[in-house]
């Protein structure tokens, strides 16, 4: 998730927007016309993810991405225009593993009820089911939700936050989307689990201000780490990184642990700790259970979940998820 000066105008404007589309979606959404749609996508999950656990990381960082980008309306999983979403360097973080995984659910649901449940609400239950099923916390899924026509890899460049984001881009990018600063601690929480990549991290390793220097808020121990065993050189595109070191299989508050430490693997993780509300957030965090944490993170799971989706007559049910009808 390997970006509020002007909140009050813009999280205000967007509010209306959010409440009108959270009104439209509802829990058992498809009750009567496919009333079998969230067990077949909790069964599939249940049967498959612990073949690959770390598909769970994968499925909530989609999730994330797609929300971010034209709301949560499957548009990054479309691979039928010409530069599409998941062309975008956010993206390339998203195996062909998940994307395969969400189209096998999807022939599934197909099967039973053609042309009824979305790809925008099998990815939503995939990236929560996924996340139950490997410990991690619950939360609720309201339904409805329909299928965008549009992906643009630009659109998935400009607006999905990035690692190397500070504190002011990543609270503008998440006042973009009707989120607050609750809300970027909670969901940053989320790096708890998963990997990434060097390219991540280079530039605070190697030039974090163009003339070869190594960002000093980041812990100077850890650093060397990094350098020595995993990141060797600026140039490396392939080593895989955990973002919670130790931790990265369970969904737990060790990424908030880290990011007192300066061991936050990002620029956005460490830029959590420069403001003094999402400090204080982050400490209050730790003084909490762990069930305090799933329950926080669940509110704002579920709120991201119902930015700006399309319902009603508004886009489409996809037969196919990488491609438009």
């Amino acid at each position: 998730m390997g970006r509020i000066d002007y909140i009050g105008v813009v999280f205000l404007s967007l509010f209306g927007v959010v409440g009108l589309s959270e009104a439209q979606l509802q829990q058992g959404f498809y009750a009567k016309s496919c009333p079998r749609a969230e067990k077949i996508v909790l069964d599939y999950v249940n049967k498959h993810i612990h073949n690959a656990p770390s598909l769970a990381a994968s499925f909530l960082r989609m999730h994330f991405h797609d929300c971010f980008v034209r709301g949560c309306d499957a548009s990054v999983l479309l691979n039928s225009t010409g530069n599409p979403e998941r062309n975008a360097v956010p993206n390339q973080t998203l195996t062909g593993a998940s994307f395969d995984f969400i189209e096998r659910v999807k022939r599934l649901v197909e099967d039973e009820c053609p042309g009824i449940v979305s790809c925008a609400d099998i990815l939503t239950l995939v990236a929560r089911d996924s996340i139950v099923a490997t410990g991690g916390p619950s939360w609720k899924v309201p339904t409805g939700r329909r299928d965008g026509r549009v992906s643009i890899r630009a659109e998935a460049q400009n607006n999905i936050p990035a690692p190397t984001n500070n504190f002011t881009l990543l609270q503008r990018s998440f006042a973009n989307q009707g989120l607050d600063l609750k809300d970027l601690v909670l969901l940053s929480g989320a790096h708890t689990i998963g990997v990434s990549h060097c390219t991540s991290v280079s530039s605070r390793l190697y030039n974090f201000t163009g003339v070869g220097d190594q960002d000093p808020a980041l812990d100077s121990e850890y650093a060397a780490n990094l350098k020595a065993r995993k990141c060797r050189t600026p140039n490396d595109n392939t080593t895989l990184l955990e973002m919670d070191p130790g931790s990265r299989k369970t969904f737990d508050l060790s990424y908030y642990n880290l990011l007192l430490k300066r061991r936050g693997l990002f620029v956005s993780d460490a830029s959590l700790t420069t403001n003094s509300f999402t400090l204080s957030l982050v400490k209050q965090l730790l003084q909490g259970s762990s069930e305090n944490f799933f329950a926080e993170f669940a509110k704002s799971v579920e709120k991201m979940g119902r930015n700006k989706v399309k319902t009603g007559s508004e886009g489409e049910i996809r037969k196919r998820c990488a491609f438009v009808n």
